[in-house]
C-alpha cells in the first residue's frame, strides 16, 4: 500500500528534524508501530521501500499521539508524510497525512463493499496519474498519487475497522 512513489519526503531525517518520542521506543514487544513511508528512489529501486519504523508504542492512542508529535517537527509548508500505525502483526490499524504540526487520520472503511469502491478508485487515480506523467504534466500526477495514498490509507485490516473509527471518534 506505502510502496509506490510519490512526492512525499522519505523520513523527517532528510529534512534535518530530530526525531524524538518520549513515550514510545523500539521494544518489539510493544504492540503499535509508528511508520513513515519510504520515498526515496534509491529505497525504492533496492527494495527497502518497507515502512520506516520510527517508534513501537503499548497503545493505539500513544501511537497517535506519537504521529502527533511527529508532525510537530515537520517544517512549516513541507509536503505532507504519511503515516500508518501497524499492529504486531503488521496489519494496518490507522493512517493519515502529517504535516503543519497536525495530523489528518483517513477514517476507516466500514465494509467490504467499501473497501472494494476505495480500491477501484485509488487504481483510476493511478492510471490517471500515470497518464498525467506522460503527458508532462508531473505536479497534477503527483497530486493524483497522493490523493490515491490517502484512499489507501482507508483500508484499515478488518479487526481494526470499528476499534479504529471509535478511536478517532474519542480523539475528536
Amino acid at each position: 500500500m506505502f510502496d509506490l512513489p510519490l512526492p512525499i519526503h522519505p523520513t523527517a531525517y532528510a529534512r534535518g528534524v530530530l526525531q524524538h518520542f518520549p513515550s514510545g521506543d523500539t521494544d518489539p514487544s510493544h504492540p503499535f508501530a509508528l511508520t513513515l513511508s519510504r520515498r526515496a528512489p534509491a529505497d525504492l529501486m533496492s527494495g527497502r521501500a518497507t515502512p520506516l519504523i520510527l517508534a513501537r508504542f503499548a497503545t493505539l492512542a500513544d501511537a497517535m499521539q506519537g504521529a502527533i508529535d511527529h508532525a510537530e517537527g515537520i517544517a512549516p509548508g513541507a509536503a505532507p508524510q504519511l503515516m500508518a500505525i501497524l499492529d504486531r502483526d503488521e496489519r494496518l490499524v490507522l493512517a493519515g497525512a502529517a504535516s503543519d504540526h497536525a495530523v489528518a487520520w483517513c477514517h476507516p472503511v466500514t465494509s467490504a463493499a467499501e473497501a472494494r469502491g476505495v480500491v477501484t478508485e485509488a487504481s483510476q487515480l493511478r492510471a490517471q496519474a500515470g497518464r498525467a506523467s506522460v503527458w508532462g504534466e508531473s505536479d497534477l500526477a503527483a497530486q493524483l498519487r497522493h490523493r490515491a495514498d490517502l484512499l489507501d490509507a482507508r483500508l484499515v485490516d478488518p479487526l481494526w475497522r470499528a476499534f479504529a473509527a471509535r478511536a478517532l471518534q474519542v480523539a475528536a
